[in-house]
């Protein structure tokens, strides 16, 4: 109830919205069980029975408003990989939006409904009404999810108002002792936040005398722990003329992957995995960056990877086919290929 996200527009307001959301209230319901509910409300008030098509329609659209919930992702994982999807904003129009959305293969009639409705609907809680206090809580969730909180971190979680409006919080939990404010990271100002464990912990590491063998961790780039290309700017890619750069850049993009060594970028998969980009030359720094990927596939965390383009040229004729191939990638003629 304090983190849910601020309701940007009217929610949805018609005979069969308000038949499903009072089916709701009580939750655990599937799409069949729903569907009956608001059929017989429906049914009471003389309007029209729902199609499946419409229930579908209007059920989505209450979720968009943040009115309904579900116990399991199936019905989002269904709905994101359906035609057209990518072209879903949020401030289309309520009706007729799941229509832009279908898969163009017909869905077969089923007991329980489409894949889009899969699992079991309820309502979502409730918002606390206070905004004091969905602020607070905002700013300390912040706060432990990036460790030290600039303006490019907040831009990545999407905030209305701003990092003005986060500012404003932070600057009294500082007051309070709650949280430090200071040059914490290079570069980024002083607008920079932090509770006194990450500060602590930041000094300990940036002692010289403690370093020891570079270290390195694939994540994904879009993971609050990954700050470049939203706190930090990314480094220059490796070996890529300006036509290639258009096409192929680093990004905080759904599916694609950074391995930093020593938290510096050393290289990037692009979603896919048929493209990636190095940030250095440093022999050392990609070997180890190389052998990361290939255990992450190796153990299964990662699935086969297919590498075809490395720095916008074929990846077999590339200075990294040496440094993929010693990580244990082989090379086939579709790439530089690794299977678990």
């Amino acid at each position: 109830d304090l983190l849910l996200p601020e309701v940007e527009s009217e929610p949805p307001d018609s005979p069969l919205h308000r038949a499903l959301l009072d089916a709701l209230d009580g939750g655990a319901l599937f799409f069949r069980q729903l569907t009956d509910r608001a059929g017989t409300a429906l049914a009471a008030a003389d309007e029209p029975a729902p199609t499946d098509a419409d229930a579908v329609s209007a059920l989505w659209d209450l979720v968009w408003a943040g009115l309904a919930t579900n116990d399991t992702l199936a019905p989002v994982r269904a709905l994101a990989g359906s035609r057209g999807a990518a072209h879903k904003t949020q401030k289309a129009a309520p009706r007729g939006r799941y229509a832009r959305m279908r898969s163009g293969r017909p869905s077969m009639p089923s007991r329980s409904g489409p894949p889009t409705v899969a699992g079991r609907w309820s309502a979502a809680v409730a918002r606390e009404a206070d905004p004091t206090r969905r602020a607070a809580a905002r700013a300390e969730a912040y706060l432990e999810r990036h460790g030290v909180l600039t303006r490019g971190s907040v831009e990545t979680e999407r905030v209305v108002g701003g990092f003005s409006a986060v500012y404003k919080v932070l600057r009294a939990m500082e007051d309070s002792g709650r949280c430090r404010r200071g040059y914490v990271v290079e570069g980024l100002g002083g607008a920079q936040f932090a509770v006194p464990g990450a500060i602590d912990r930041l000094r300990a590491l940036s002692r010289p005398d403690d370093a020891g063998e570079p270290t390195a961790v694939l994540l994904a780039a879009t993971d609050p722990a990954q700050p470049w290309g939203a706190a930090l700017a990314w480094p220059p890619v490796v070996g890529t003329d300006a036509e290639t750069r258009a096409k192929h850049r680093p990004a905080r993009k759904a599916g694609a992957l950074v391995v930093l060594v020593d938290g510096v970028p050393a290289l990037y998969v692009e979603r896919g995995g048929r493209s990636v980009l190095t940030f250095t030359t440093e022999t050392a720094a990609l070997q180890l960056a190389a052998r990361t990927l290939a255990g992450a596939v190796k153990d299964g965390r990662l699935g086969a990877l297919a590498v075809q383009r490395a720095d916008g040229q074929e990846a077999l004729g590339s200075p990294l086919a040496t440094v993929f191939s010693d990580a244990g990638f082989r090379a086939t003629p579709g790439g530089l290929r690794l299977r678990a």
